[in-house]
């Protein structure tokens, strides 16, 4: 259950065959999100478990998520924006239904980060659903 944003990812990943091709995409779809206001990099948006420097803020408008981030790392504000399009628009049901492992699973990237990377996309993944969840 993804949205049309995280599909065209998808395909987009299925003509780059090399990593570094990959890796460098993902790293472009960060640089061309805009930067997060400094007043929402506050303690209450910030990432906990994350190596690099990670804010996200939500917002819900009649029951549908958006939330915008930035992350010092440039990886890690690519991760930020394939999550963006895995999210973003969805109900706070279906953001709940969602299996981001499952659906990042579909782009390699578990077999090509980094433990702390991985920790830390995990770490976005679960303050999200806890945004959805009202909590």
């Amino acid at each position: 259950m993804a949205t049309e944003a995280f599909e065209e990812i998808v395909e987009d990943f299925e003509f780059l065959e090399d990593w570094e091709d990959r890796y460098r995409y993902v790293i472009e779809q960060g640089k061309d999100m805009d930067a997060l206001d400094d007043a929402l990099k506050v303690p209450a948006t910030k990432v906990d478990g994350c190596a690099s420097q990670v804010w996200l803020h939500a917002t819900i408008e009649g029951g549908v998520l958006t939330f915008d981030g930035e992350s010092d790392a440039m990886i890690v504000n690519g991760l930020i924006a394939v999550l963006r399009k895995l999210y973003n628009g969805l109900s706070l049901a279906e953001v709940l239904a969602v299996d981001a492992r499952g659906e990042l699973e579909r782009l390699g990237l578990n077999e090509h980060l980094s433990s702390q990377r991985s920790n830390g996309l995990r770490a976005m993944i679960e303050r999200v659903r806890l945004i959805a969840s009202g909590g």
